[in-house]
């Protein structure tokens, strides 16, 4: 962390009503680059993942945890005339809203956009919802819900007729991805004319976008894919195999990797094979080239595998699990865990680092994340100053 280079989004105010994971991701992201993010939540009980564990570190939950550093929390209830008040006023003072709530429920409080754009013009103002503000509008949006009518479950798991989820929520990370490039333009647009917008997001939307090859051969060629496992619908040999230990996959992408992959096991002939030889004729025949590669992967373990065929250009890699995926990590040198400054050093709070680096205003890790209500006395000084 350059501790004397100001964030790039440093005098950005957030109010971020959103909750559990999809908005919270994108502030969280904001505020790393130096936004200052006021998170708004109901006393007594806040964010819903502050409940949800196990696991839990330092008597908190880790899914908040995740999600949250570098924020303050302000716990007001917007039932009450004096939450109400407390919230329209960080409205006219904030840069930029989020909020990810049941649908009406902001409207109910005086918070809709209209009536925010109306408190403060140029506010940027961000709605994520599952399925869109209109004939969606009530649907839950639960990640697990989008996987399975979205379509991703459709080509995700081992064999035809078993569908599987993705291992985290990936839906509500990328809506919180997307949601965040939003507000940036939008305040881009701001910062040049003075207007505030509505910014929205849904689940859907961005599933449907997120499954680009998959989803560009529907669209353009009407071929609706299915489940195909560890493989690829236009690339062979590109899947998971079994080495003498444990999966490795082997990712080739061109027939040039092909022929070193060959080469690294000893089986040049495969190369020279009329099946195998073009990408399109492994894919035609990826059934036999499995079996082919199957016979010799097998014979060593995974690592070994992995420092033979790398140096030849062969993409391929053990199947890690997390605790492998972060010394992996270490040992490229990419510092893939932080500690907030404020983190207590005899018990420090090691979270996982902001993935984007810039040269001159690399992201900051400065507050943990908060407790509930930790900052509502001094947010409510400043908001009646």
């Amino acid at each position: 962390m350059n501790a004397a280079a100001p964030g790039p989004l440093s005098g950005v105010v957030i109010a971020d009503f959103g909750r559990v994971l999809a908005a919270p991701y994108a502030t969280m992201l904001l505020a790393d680059l130096g936004a200052d993010v006021i998170k708004v939540e109901r006393p007594g009980s806040g964010d819903d993942t502050r409940a949800w564990g196990p696991p839990r570190a330092h008597d908190e939950s880790t899914y908040f945890l995740s999600v949250n550093r570098n924020k303050r929390s302000l716990a007001i209830d917007l039932g009450t005339e004096r939450g109400r008040r407390d919230a329209h006023e960080l409205v006219r003072r904030a840069d930029v809203l989020f909020e990810n709530l049941r649908p009406g429920t902001m409207d109910r409080h005086g918070l809709s956009y209209e009536e925010a754009a109306a408190l403060n013009p140029g506010i940027v103002y961000c709605s994520v919802t599952g399925f869109g503000a209109g004939e969606g509008a009530a649907l839950p949006g639960y990640d697990l819900l989008l996987q399975a009518v979205g379509g991703l479950m459709s080509v995700t798991g081992p064999a035809p007729g078993q569908p599987v989820k993705t291992g985290v929520a990936l839906v509500d990370v990328l809506t919180g991805l997307h949601a965040a490039v939003g507000v940036l333009a939008a305040l881009r647009h701001r910062d040049a004319t003075g207007e505030g917008q509505h910014v929205e997001v849904n689940l859907l939307s961005t599933l449907l976008s997120s499954m680009v090859n998959q989803a560009g051969g529907y669209t353009l060629a009407g071929r609706i894919p299915g489940i195909l496992g560890n493989r690829h619908p236009s690339i062979a040999p590109y899947e998971v195999y079994r080495a003498a230990d444990r999966p490795l996959v082997v990712a080739v992408g061109n027939d040039r990797q092909f022929l070193a992959l060959c080469r690294g096991l000893g089986a040049e002939k495969l190369a020279d094979d009329a099946r195998f030889a073009s990408n399109q004729d492994r894919v035609a025949h990826v059934d036999a080239l499995a079996e082919e590669l199957s016979a010799r992967l097998v014979l060593r373990p995974a690592a070994e595998w992995f420092d033979l065929l790398t140096p030849l250009g062969v993409p391929c890699g053990p199947v890690n699990d997390l605790a492998g995926a972060f010394d992996l990590a270490e040992r490229l040198g990419l510092s893939p865990r932080v500690t907030p400054a404020d983190s207590d050093p005899d018990d420090p709070l090691r979270l996982v680092a902001n993935p984007i680096g810039l040269s001159r205003t690399p992201p900051r890790y400065e507050r943990r994340p908060p407790r509930l209500g930790e900052h509502t006395d001094d947010l409510r000084r400043w908001l009646e100053s």
